[in-house]
């Protein structure tokens, strides 16, 4: 599978090296170049890359606008990597990247993106959901500490796993304890860093604690609509004024799609290449729902939920629903057969989609906002998708009835589900060979 790069680099010889670079591997190609932050911002909303590989100062002002663009970009589309190209090893500009998370964010420095194949894996782990700093980075974070020593190889460990921007989740199953053990580990290391330090750069160990926040922040914020909605919506909300609290019915699609099998899958799978696979599936299902207008509203465990006609109302909600289970099955398909190559187990996606009425809620505050459908309408698109074997896409009679061109289809008997005292009707696709 290729992986689509768009390069920014305000220096024509540089942009042109590094194109060169790139496209010296076989999987990975440039779709489009720019020269600074508008160019940058517009070509890469355009033509939605899996990775943007940008300096980190451009036009107009020769500050951060590689970091500010990026931060632009992948809240514009969800998933997207990033792969910052400085030439300053000045570890604060690291800790600004990943200031809004470290999955599928990278650091170099371009004096070194020359060596060996730096700056190719860099743009493979992002596009998987992973994350790279520079060892150099690393090293000026961890600096005080193996100048002053005083750490046992175990703290040094977790130190340097916190500096990587290794999640703390992750961090955990690595050592085979909780998450919360972890988090209790890295603040004592920070107490005895401050202690033990009398001399050096106490600065590093502000900018760890900043790394430390901000990992914890992303992993709380997980779920965070304002992380998921594309380009400024929740923004929108509040400029016209939604209030934490206020609710409103809209008539919407909601699409749920599952693994199937995916428990057995996770049982005889390494926990490592599962979260990668778990991150590219996710990536994939984010691109292809944001491209139909849709919404992702949550990823839990191996499924994902979204609505199509909210936050922004779209007339014709329930043929993008349906046009973004395709791509999604598609995407998959893609995924598998790559995946396949890898010796990797593949993922069977199951979709369900109804179209009805929602109750809509903004909840939580002006600095952190989550937008929430509930009612029948979700619970049903839930239920019908357990329906779909591996491939298929099951809809409601409320959504099929108002599609102006549906695709091929298989009735459904109809029957009972969970919670509802009727017989329900449905249709599946693609049809079943006879």
């Amino acid at each position: 599978m290729t992986i689509s790069v768009f390069l920014a680099d305000d220096n024509l010889l540089v942009r042109e090296g590094v194109r060169a670079l790139i496209e010296f591997s076989g999987d990975l190609e440039v779709v489009g170049v720019a020269g600074d932050f508008d160019g940058l911002v517009e070509g890469a909303t355009e033509r939605t890359p899996q990775v943007v590989v940008t300096d980190i100062r451009m036009p107009p002002a020769f500050g951060r606008e590689g970091i500010e663009a990026a931060q632009v970009i992948r809240k514009r589309n969800p998933g997207t990597g990033v792969v910052i190209l400085s030439q300053y090893d000045d570890p604060e500009y690291a800790v600004a990247l990943l200031a809004e998370g470290a999955a599928g964010c990278a650091y170099l420095l371009k004096d070194r993106v020359a060596e060996g194949d730096q700056l190719v894996r860099a743009i493979r782990e992002v596009a998987t959901g992973g994350s790279m700093l520079d060892p150099v980075i690393v090293e000026a974070l961890t600096r005080p500490v193996q100048r002053n020593g005083g750490l046992s190889a175990d703290e040094l460990q977790l130190l340097e796993a916190v500096a990587s921007g290794t999640p703390i989740k992750a961090i955990a199953a690595a050592l085979q304890t909780t998450p919360a053990d972890v988090d209790a580990r890295v603040e004592r290391l920070f107490v005895t860093l401050a202690e033990s330090l009398q001399s050096g750069d106490h600065a590093a160990v502000e900018r760890l604690k900043m790394l430390h926040r901000a990992i914890l922040e992303r992993e709380e914020q997980g779920q965070m609509l304002s992380r998921l909605l594309p380009g400024g919506v929740a923004e929108k909300l509040r400029r016209e004024g939604r209030h934490a609290g206020m609710t409103e019915e809209l008539e919407v699609t909601v699409l749920m799609s599952d693994i199937r099998g995916y428990t057995t899958i996770a049982e005889h799978t390494d926990p490592t290449a599962l979260a990668g696979q778990l991150n590219r599936h996710r990536a994939d299902m984010n691109r292809a729902v944001i491209g139909n207008g849709g919404t992702v509203m949550q990823f839990v465990g191996d499924a994902v939920m979204a609505v199509f006609g909210a936050p922004e109302p779209l007339p014709d909600h329930p043929e993008r629903a349906v046009a973004a289970a395709m791509e999604m099955h598609r995407a998959q398909a893609t995924v598998n057969a790559d995946w396949e190559t890898q010796g990797l187990e593949p993922f069977g996606l199951g979709i369900g989609i109804t179209t009805g009425s929602v109750a809509a809620a903004l909840l939580g505050s002006a600095e952190r906002l989550e937008y929430t459908v509930i009612g029948d309408t979700v619970n049903l698109a839930q239920r019908i998708q357990q329906w779909a074997r591996a491939g298929e896409t099951v809809l409601s009679e409320s959504t099929f009835q108002t599609l102006r061109d549906p695709p091929d289809i298989d009735v459904l008997e109809p029957s009972y589900v969970k919670g509802r005292a009727e017989l329900v009707a449905a249709y599946r696709f693609p049809r079943r060979a006879s």
